[in-house]
């Protein structure tokens, strides 16, 4: 298996290479040269998750030895997850939640950054890397605690977080700055998370300052979705979804599936089409946005348009405008045409838009949902069902039922839930019909809990007391200073 630029094609390296570089010294993401099949379900029927994980990952990371994946996906999917069953599926009315917030942080970003560092320095092992690994990655909420939890106190790597200062949730921001480990850094941004993401591309695509680093030992990698050792991950679970229904009697051998994903930066969905690609009998891929609609603007007129104001609502990790993985699809759907990707992602970054002519997007449906909407939804699945979603899985489910309505299509539908409810305690705890009024976010969360019957995890509860570790902040051109301080390199690129 090789890896190639989205582009430029012409770059074309191993896996353990891809993993470490993050993205690619033209500004293109890394793809696989070619989506591997997986040719009979059957053979996996009876699979347990970290097996499951072992068959698909080898198909991607195929200059690791296999005792050495292996060894990865041991450590990863181990008694940090709450559940033996990693994800649990839970059926509720006619849809199928998938259940990806049983690791540590209770976000899905869990399921994929809890075996990178792992990927990682197995990687530098491969390719004989002696520098230090600096992981610097920009988070819509999720990815920073997630990232932050895996590599935490891992030797030879340090990460560095930056985060919109006031985008994400109360409890997504205490995860982050009481985070403990020598080699963490975490930095709220006087901006969005757009600005967040876009101050980290800009310092992988400084070539000067890249090469400072690494004359100071340093090599620049990332945690977020534009890394490929965190979105191959990410196909497992879809598969094993799959696998848990057939198990269940809920569908038939080779029935099809919709699967339905709330989604920002579109690397989870993203996830979704590759395991379709590599055989999963998939519909539709329900692509599902809150207020900021900017991909279903997108799979609804063919273009795609940043120039809009950011809307902060209760799903922060789906605040963004800028769905790095998008280029991703849009390199495989347009026959890998490279240089027309380049020329488009140029126009999206110097114009703010772009327009995609003649493109097959027949496997996705897009829709988004409204802040009321959402409050609607957690509240008519609790009082119907007993059962809590959060913000961002509400978004997932209002969409599905959009496109239920619209194309009477009575597949049996998977949905991706995102994050636990108790990560977004105002919304949830209000939507529900509780009193808010005046009550700090920690009384919010264990009256919620009381009411729903469910006890409150633990790593939250204790957070109230946890020391605050990182009190940082700056604007978004200082980001690269926050970096050359933290690592204690001098104030010059010489």
């Amino acid at each position: 298996m090789k890896y190639i630029s989205t582009r430029n094609k012409t770059v074309s390296i191993s896996p353990s290479e891809a993993i470490i570089q993050g993205i690619s010294k033209d500004g293109g993401l890394f793809v696989p040269s070619i989506l591997p099949k997986v040719d009979d379900l059957d053979t996996c029927m009876n699979m347990n998750y970290k097996e499951l994980a072992y068959m698909i990952m080898s198909k991607f990371f195929t200059d690791f030895e296999s005792k050495e994946l292996e060894d990865c996906i041991d450590k990863a999917y181990d008694n940090k997850f709450s559940t033996n069953k990693i994800v649990p599926i839970v059926k509720v009315e006619d849809v199928f939640f998938l259940e990806l917030f049983h690791g540590p942080t209770f976000a899905f970003k869990d399921m994929a950054l809890s075996i990178l560092p792992y990927l990682l320095k197995t990687a530098m092992k491969i390719r004989d890397t002696h520098k230090e690994i600096v992981i610097l990655t920009a988070t819509s909420g999720d990815t920073g605690k997630a990232a932050l939890e895996g590599f935490a106190n891992v030797e030879g790597i340090k990460i560095i977080v930056f985060y919109p200062e006031n985008g994400v949730s109360e409890i997504q921001k205490r995860q982050m700055i009481t985070q403990e480990g020598d080699n963490t850094f975490v930095v709220g941004i006087n901006g969005n998370f757009d600005d967040a993401q876009k101050g980290v591309k800009d310092i992988f695509n400084d070539k000067e300052f890249v090469n400072y680093l690494d004359k100071n030992n340093y090599i620049l990698s990332s945690a977020n979705s534009i890394n490929i050792g965190r979105l191959i991950p990410q196909i497992v679970y879809y598969f094993y979804g799959y696998l848990t229904l057939l198990q269940q009697g809920h569908i038939e051998k080779n029935e099809k599936v919709n699967i339905t994903v709330p989604t920002g930066n579109f690397g989870n969905i993203l996830a979704a089409y590759y395991a379709k690609k590599m055989g999963l009998p998939v519909n539709m891929l329900i692509c599902a946005s809150n207020e900021n609609n900017i991909l279903s603007d997108f799979f609804n007129t063919g273009i795609y348009d940043r120039r809009r104001e950011l809307i902060l609502t209760s799903s922060p990790s789906m605040d963004i405008l800028i769905s790095s993985n998008l280029e991703r699809l849009l390199f495989h759907l347009s026959g890998e045409r490279d240089k027309m990707i380049e020329e488009k992602m140029n126009q999206l970054s110097c114009q703010g838009y772009y327009k995609m002519e003649n493109l097959n997007i027949k496997d996705f449906y897009g829709s988004f949902s409204t802040e009321k909407e959402v409050s609607a939804i957690i509240n008519k699945i609790f009082k119907k069902n007993n059962y809590l979603i959060d913000p961002h899985t509400a978004v997932a489910y209002n969409v599905y039922e959009k496109y239920k309505m619209e194309t009477k299509d009575t597949t049996k539908t998977i949905i991706a839930s995102t994050a636990s409810p108790f990560k977004f305690g105002s919304k949830v705890a209000a939507a529900i019909g509780m009193d808010i009024e005046g009550k700090d976010q920690f009384s919010i969360l264990e009256d919620m809990g009381t009411n729903a019957n469910i006890a409150v995890p633990q790593a939250i509860k204790t957070l109230k007391h946890k020391k605050i570790l990182h009190d940082n902040n700056c604007n978004i051109e200082d980001m690269e200073q926050m970096v050359k301080m933290f690592l204690k390199v001098g104030g010059t690129n010489d």
